[in-house]
């Protein structure tokens, strides 16, 4: 199979549909993390293959969930976003959602402006920072294997919109990191996932402030 049908049928598989344009700018966007890669060292995985399963659709195993979490526009503050993944993934599939990817490393915010420049993405910026030092409300607040879940909370929690949620993408369903969080986040939801081409465990783990 190419590429192009191996994305297609993965995201079949995860319950996305995804148009011709959509495969365009993610098969570019995996082009352009292997191009890059060799200069800024965006990620370990250096073959197109495992640039598709391992970032490609595990990025895409979020829309179908996001989609019920957030059925309409929103701001998406992706933390920790590295090359760009899911909050690029995200950008490309929900062009209602104004997506910043968030770095503390400032040749890889760069990257992800000139992934939105190469991509005509106008809902996606990069941006050099801190999360602590960050001002601003979003509605979504993603992570992917970024920090422990208390960590990525209390780091946060100032930007969460009042009723927005925390989306925290996880391998294995980690038990101890719920365990201790503060008592100002609830878990409402942990969504289990399975990625096409990934033999591994992966989830959702769904929080929010609780109501008063």
């Amino acid at each position: 199979m190419s590429q192009e049908q191996l994305l297609r049928s993965g995201a079949a598989a995860l319950g996305v549909s995804l148009s011709d344009l959509h495969c365009e700018r993610l098969l570019a966007y995996g082009a352009l993390i292997l191009k890059w890669n060799k200069v800024y060292n965006l990620t370990a995985l250096r073959d197109p293959g495992t640039v598709l399963t391992h970032h490609l659709l595990d990025s895409l195993s979020v829309i179908a969930p996001l989609a019920r979490q957030c059925p309409d526009s929103a701001s998406l503050l992706d933390v920790g976003a590295g090359a760009g993944l899911p909050g690029v993934v995200i950008a490309i599939l929900r062009d209602d959602i104004q997506v910043t990817c968030l770095d503390a490393v400032a040749k890889k915010a760069a990257f992800i402006q000139q992934v939105a420049s190469e991509l005509r993405l106008k809902n996606l910026r990069g941006l050099h920072a801190r999360v602590e030092s960050l001002n601003g409300s979003y509605q979504v607040i993603s992570s992917r294997a970024f920090a422990s879940l208390s960590d990525f909370v209390l780091g946060s929690k100032q930007l969460l919109a009042e009723e927005g949620v925390w989306m925290a993408m996880k391998g294995k369903l980690p038990e101890d990191e719920i365990a201790k969080l503060p008592g100002d986040c609830e878990v409402f939801h942990v969504e289990q996932l399975t990625v096409p081409g990934l033999d591994a465990e992966r989830c959702i783990v769904w929080m929010r402030k609780p109501s008063v």
